[in-house]
């Protein structure tokens, strides 16, 4: 039974008037009402991620937030199943300690595996995990939830998130499905997706109009589509013969001052007292602030950002288009990625499909075609490493100016711009010739499109210098879920966009001028002449 002390004075007053019978009844009805509302959210951001009806709700920003807390009362007063993920298992026990505070006992938990059963006043089951391997996301394929939540999300690479996403689902058809990413400001290169991720709310060079905290935007992933897109609304459409159900998506800042708990104590002084880029970070949940470059990172974020930076759209007719770049995908999981480089050191905007829509050569070369500007006949750069071949042969036969990049081949007598250093491969001098190109002292202009996937593929390679040879950090390396997670289509297909190869019919026009002025004996490829 209730004890009248724990009642407001006037209930006490009241309390005396009740019989024994009574005062039994008042304290069960008492004690049910309490257990539906054992925690609430605070008024603010809380409120909103808890009231939140939206697919996917990103949450947090800076430190002190009640990231956690919004995790743990959303999932045990509106939810059944939940899969709760950190990077690694031990940091789960802060959320242990936090659910035995406010349940008052750790009954039903378990330790191996991580799993509490019959969890809060509501029965609910939460399953725990962690991903801190390559793959480990994989141990829990098939496992159903109809509350994902991604813990410190800011330190997740793309594909465990996007993997676990794939089980949120329940039978019951009254019961809503949602994954919860509260994340912090990401700190490191490759967990920067999660800003492309909530590119309305996060991304400073997201084109459309902002969204609001709290403002459900809309997102679909289709058939023929690499990448998934922002669409208008939650209506079904058809696209490629395939019934497409966009899903919605919100994010929800809060930082230490939304938490009066915490905001009369001593916990904003001890953020105010961090070092930058901590502080920005923590304190105001800046976005862009502390995500520093790796000391061999093979072309600095500044050097790109300055790049994307100078890009504006250029209206009515292109200048002349020089070069195209294609890094194909016959099949499979990676993207078919076209770059087109025009005079000026002008990069136009990607062009990405799906390796599942180019199954064969044919098919990439016509992509490469529609992607010309047939008046300017760009020389095409293709790679041929054992899957560009095809392409490459179509395009040759059809008359097209096509060059074969095949990224193993040697480079004697390459060397970088201080003459010291040379290549171990051709994949590492296009490479290092690309950051060259980016470097500010060498004043190029180069304006590449403000595309975050071209950026993050970018900046993520690292190299190494052995003796005097520079070596670049493999293809496959970078497939490691704790690097980049994916092949480097976009970046590899403006690498190649900004080789420098002369059109035939330009050397042909001024074989045509000497030959007249000299006589029929002009090489085109002799020094003297390569001057002009």
């Amino acid at each position: 039974m209730i004890e009248p002390v724990l009642l407001a004075r006037e209930a006490r007053e009241l309390w005396a008037f009740l019989n024994a019978e009574e005062q039994q009844e008042a304290s069960t009805l008492l004690a049910s009402d309490i257990r539906e509302v054992f925690w609430r959210p605070l008024p603010g951001p809380q409120q909103m991620a808890y009231d939140s009806v939206a697919d996917v709700v990103g949450y947090g920003g800076g430190a002190g937030g009640g990231k956690t807390d919004v995790a743990i009362g959303k999932g045990l007063m509106k939810h059944r199943r939940i899969a709760y993920f950190r990077v690694e298992g031990t940091e789960l026990e802060a959320v242990y300690d936090r659910l035995e505070e406010l349940l008052g006992n750790r009954n039903g938990f378990h330790a191996r595996p991580p799993v509490w059963r019959n969890c809060g006043p509501r029965g609910v089951k939460i399953d725990f995990g962690s991903v801190p391997n390559p793959g480990d996301e994989r141990k829990h394929r098939g496992r159903p939830k109809d509350l994902l939540v991604i813990d410190e999300a800011g330190e997740f690479t793309e594909a465990p998130v996007q993997f676990l996403r794939g089980w949120v689902c329940t039978t019951d058809p009254e019961q809503m499905c949602q994954t919860l990413l509260c994340f912090n400001p990401p700190t490191r290169p490759e967990c920067r997706w999660i800003i492309k991720f909530f590119a309305p709310w996060l991304d400073p060079a997201y084109a459309g109009k902002r969204a609001m905290p709290g403002e459900l935007r809309w997102f679909a992933r289709m058939k023929g589509v690499a990448e998934e897109v922002e669409v208008a609304g939650p209506d079904k459409f058809m696209h490629n013969d395939e019934l497409v159900i966009p899903q919605s998506r919100t994010f929800i800042p809060a930082l230490v001052g939304d938490n009066p708990f915490l905001y009369g104590t001593n916990y904003m002084a001890q953020l105010q007292a961090l070092p930058e880029p901590l502080r920005s970070q923590m304190l105001y949940g800046d976005m862009t602030a502390g995500i520093e470059d790796d000391a061999y990172q093979v072309i600095p974020s500044a050097w790109v950002n300055a790049a994307m930076a100078r890009w504006q759209p250029i209206p009515g007719r292109l200048p002349e288009q020089e070069s195209i770049g294609c890094d194909p995908a016959r099949g499979g999981k990676d993207n078919t990625c076209i770059a087109r480089r025009h005079k000026g050191w002008w990069f136009n905007v990607p062009l990405l499909f799906p390796g599942t829509e180019t199954p064969n050569g044919p098919l990439v070369a016509s992509l490469i075609i529609g992607a010309m500007a047939m008046n300017d006949r760009a020389v095409v750069h293709i790679d041929v490493d054992g899957i560009g071949s095809s392409p490459y042969d179509f395009l040759v036969m059809t008359g097209f100016q096509t060059v074969g990049v095949k990224n193993a081949t040697s480079t004697p007598g390459q060397t970088d711009q201080s003459g010291m250093l040379a290549f171990a491969n051709l994949r590492s001098l296009l490479w290092w010739r690309f950051r060259e190109l980016l470097d500010p002292m060498n004043n190029m202009g180069v304006a590449l499109p403000p595309d975050q996937r071209l950026r993050e593929e970018l900046c993520m390679p690292r190299f190494i210098v052995k003796g005097k040879t520079i070596y670049i950090e493999s293809r496959e390396d970078l497939l490691d879920p704790k690097r980049l997670g994916h092949s480097p289509d976009v970046a590899t297909a403006y690498i190649m966009a900004a080789i420098e190869t002369p059109k035939v019919r330009a050397i042909s026009a001024l074989q045509r001028e000497v030959e007249g002025q000299q006589g029929h004996n002009y090489d085109p490829y002799d020094e003297r002449n390569l001057a002009r």
